[in-house]
C-alpha cells in the first residue's frame, strides 16, 4: 500500500512565531461538500461561526500552494490548505527568556516562571518557543521536551527539524539527567535524603494529579540542601517524568512547594497570574551525551528562586 505523499511546504510564513494551520480536505464519498466553502463552514462553524469563516474567505485568509482560495471553488479531496488562526489577546509575561547556550544544533533556554513552553489553550504567542523564534530569527526552532508553565529553568530547543527526533529520544529513554531546585516547608522530623516511588494519575480536564495505590510509575529523589527557619531548599532528581511529579511527591511528603497554586489546595481557576508569587521550582541542570555530536553536555540555569535569596 502506498503511503500518503508528504505535504508541500506551507506557502504562508509564521505569524508571531506561530506556524499556519494546515488542513487536508478529506475524502467525501457521499458528496456532502460541493465547494471548499461548504466543507470549511461545516468544519469550523462550531468553533468560530459560519460568518467568520466567510469573512476569512473574503479576506483571502485561506490559501493553497497557488494562492488565495475562494469559497466557491469546487471541492477536491486530498487538497492542502493553510490559514492563520485569530489569536486572542494575551497578557505579556513580564520576564525575558534567557539563552544559556546556542550553537548550530541546540538552543538551551532559561524559561521564566509563568511562560508556557509551547502553544496550548489560551497561551499561544506568549510561549517560549514563539518568543525564541521571533527573537533569535529561528522559525524552525522546536522544543525537545516541555517544562510546566509555572516552573522556571532549562528547556532544550532543537535548531534543525531533522535532528529533533534524536534529542526527543533522549528524554523518552530517560537518558537526560535532570536536576531541580525547590523551596518548600522544612520538617526536621522527616529523614532525608529519600527516594519516593508512587503511582501518579492525571486525568484530562482535572487540574491536580493524584497518587493512587498500585504499581509505581514515578520516581523522585529528594535531598535537603539547607534550611532557614521554617523553609528548606531542596535538590530534586526525577527518574521519571509524570505530570506534576515533583510537586505531587513533595506534597505527599508534607512539603508542598512555596506558592504552589494546586498542591495541597487547588486555587480558583482562571485567576490572573500573580507575578510576585512564582512557584518555587527551578529546572537547574540538564546533562546528557549529545546524540548528534557525541560530546558530553551539561547546562546550568542562571536563574534563582525568589524565596531563597542569596545571603
Amino acid at each position: 500500500m502506498r503511503g500518503r505523499a508528504k505535504p508541500p511546504p506551507a506557502p504562508l510564513p509564521q505569524r508571531d512565531g506561530i506556524d499556519p494551520v494546515r488542513v487536508r480536505l478529506p475524502e467525501d464519498p457521499d458528496g456532502r461538500w460541493g465547494t471548499v466553502g461548504d466543507h470549511l463552514r461545516a468544519r469550523f462553524a462550531g468553533a468560530i461561526g459560519a460568518a467568520r469563516v466567510d469573512a476569512m474567505f473574503a479576506e483571502g485568509r485561506f490559501v493553497s500552494v497557488r494562492g488565495a482560495v475562494s469559497a466557491d471553488e469546487p471541492y477536491a479531496a486530498g487538497r492542502y490548505l493553510w490559514f492563520h488562526r485569530d489569536f486572542a489577546p494575551e497578557e505579556p509575561v513580564p520576564f525575558p527568556v534567557g539563552v544559556v547556550h546556542r550553537d548550530a544544533h541546540l538552543v538551551v533556554a532559561d524559561k521564566p516562571h509563568f511562560l508556557a513552553t509551547t502553544p496550548r489553550g489560551r497561551h499561544v504567542t506568549e510561549t517560549a518557543v514563539a518568543r525564541l523564534r521571533r527573537e533569535l530569527e529561528l522559525p524552525a526552532l522546536q522544543p525537545a521536551h516541555r517544562l510546566d508553565r509555572l516552573t522556571a529553568g532549562l528547556v532544550l530547543f532543537v535548531v534543525r527539524p531533522e535532528e529533533r527526533g534524536a534529542y526527543q529520544t533522549l528524554f523518552r529513554d530517560r537518558l537526560v539527567r535532570k536536576e531541580y531546585e525547590a523551596v518548600a516547608r522544612y520538617d526536621p522530623g522527616l529523614p532525608l535524603p529519600r527516594t519516593v516511588r508512587s503511582r501518579i494519575v492525571k486525568e484530562r480536564g482535572v487540574v491536580a494529579a493524584r497518587e493512587e495505590p498500585g504499581e509505581p510509575n514515578s520516581e523522585s529523589r529528594v535531598e535537603l540542601l539547607e534550611h532557614r527557619a521554617a523553609l528548606g531548599r531542596y535538590r530534586l532528581l526525577p527518574a521519571t517524568g509524570r505530570t506534576h511529579q515533583l510537586r505531587v511527591h513533595m506534597n505527599g511528603l508534607g512539603l508542598p512547594l512555596v506558592n504552589d497554586p494546586v498542591y495541597p489546595v487547588v486555587e480558583a481557576e482562571g485567576a490572573a497570574d500573580d507575578w510576585s508569587r512564582p512557584l518555587q521550582l527551578l529546572a537547574r541542570v540538564l546533562e546528557f551525551t549529545d546524540p548528534v555530536t557525541g560530546e558530553p553536555r551539561r547546562f546550568e540555569s542562571g536563574l534563582r528562586l525568589s524565596a531563597w535569596p542569596d545571603r
